[in-house]
């Protein structure tokens, strides 16, 4: 490829990364009030019903308005994977709240890396400078410990690791497995609801089955289990090997 042909490569994903910002910035403004609780659980049996006839198309409009909501790190996140497992049942929810909110992460990687590397630098030095060395030993393992007991908020990890030398598909795939077990239970507590009506009216307390409440309940204990079994190996001089060329 020659520089001329690079450059106008490079410059034209820009640009899409900088339309891909704006439209994040509108969904900021739009999604959290068109997909609230109140509205959803207003037309939940009608909204169940449109998507059982149209099977391809709800799961598509799914698949792209949860990748807006997680590249834009919405607090409807939770929300809309439970309803998504109401809506679609849990293997089909699954699978595109998997594979929508990997891309959603891995927008704002880009994103940072591309357009906001200078102000992610400046805002968040110290978060960058704590997780670099773990990065630069195993990237792959430390993302994945990362997403499965999360030690920052989850846009934060996007934002950070978009100025690390990780590569996209090694973001791509630690992030999806480290979410996985959390995507199961969320879609599963969704799929076991009455219907998104008494979600609202009783709470997620007041709607959640034993099983749905012990696994709640385990993957509350993963992160702790994770530090624990961590700890355990760096301090243990049977461990493995402290330095990525096993010395």
């Amino acid at each position: 490829m020659s520089p001329v042909t690079q450059t106008s490569s490079n410059a034209s994903g820009k640009r899409l990364l900088a339309g891909l910002a704006v439209l994040l910035l509108a969904s900021v403004w739009l999604l959290p009030h068109s997909f609230s609780l109140t509205t959803l659980a207003q037309h939940d049996q009608s909204l169940r019903s449109w998507c059982r006839q149209h099977v391809l198309l709800a799961p598509g409009l799914l698949f792209i308005v949860y990748t807006l909501i997680t590249a834009a790190s919405l607090p409807i996140a939770a929300l809309m994977t439970m309803a998504a497992g109401w809506l679609f049942g849990f293997w089909p929810a699954f699978l595109v709240i998997s594979f929508a909110s990997t891309l959603g992460a891995s927008c704002s990687f880009l994103i940072s890396r591309f357009l906001l590397r200078d102000f992610v630098r400046r805002r968040y030095s110290a978060v960058l400078n704590s997780v670099l060395p773990a990065v630069e030993q195993d990237a792959a393992a430390f993302l994945l410990m990362l997403r499965l007991a999360p030690a920052f908020p989850f846009f934060l990890i996007n934002l950070v690791m978009g100025l690390t030398p990780i590569r996209l598909p090694t973001f791509w795939w630690a992030s999806q497995a480290g979410m996985l077990p959390g995507t199961a239970v969320f879609v599963a507590a969704g799929a076991s609801l009455p219907s998104l009506k008494a979600l609202e009216t009783q709470g997620v307390t007041g709607v959640l089955t034993w099983q749905t409440a012990t696994a709640f309940f385990l993957l509350g204990c993963l992160p702790i289990a994770i530090r624990r079994i961590l700890r355990y190996f760096q301090h243990s001089p049977d461990g493995p090997p402290r330095h990525a060329d096993g010395t």
